[in-house]
């Protein structure tokens, strides 16, 4: 992400203290290595990894803002525990495009097939 737009985020919002790109990457790894275990580890560097890619050359300092809002607040609720318990808020539920329901619900459905594959073959190695 562009220094300039660094600098905008800075200024947008006192209140909110938005950590750069690379911290909250390194931070969310981290919290990640910390927190989770190594089936959804794996899976969540991926996409973290991914996510971050894919808006490196993002130039709308709004959708950057936004973008780096919400995975500090993930990263905030994965170092304190809350996402066990946690729901998909439908007020943010209803603001996704389909291209995002889509991909949550890829998400959904692999960490799905990954705990059954491991409960599963628990019991295969039994019998």
């Amino acid at each position: 992400m562009l220094p300039t737009i660094r600098l905008f985020a800075s200024h947008v919002s006192r209140d909110v203290s938005l950590l750069p790109p690379l911290a909250l990457y390194r931070r969310l790894l981290r919290a990640h290595r910390h927190k989770l275990p190594p089936d959804a580890r794996l899976l969540g560097d991926e996409y973290v990894k991914r996510e971050f890619r894919l808006h490196r050359d993002v130039d709308n300092p709004l959708h950057i803002i936004g973008f780096l809002t919400e995975w500090q607040k993930y990263a905030e609720e994965l170092e304190g525990d809350t996402w066990r318990e946690g729901k998909l808020d439908t007020a943010k539920l209803d603001k996704m495009t389909d291209e995002q329901i889509v991909q949550l619900y890829e998400l959904m459905k692999t960490m799905k097939d990954s705990g059954n594959n491991n409960g599963s073959g628990g019991d295969r190695r039994e019998e």
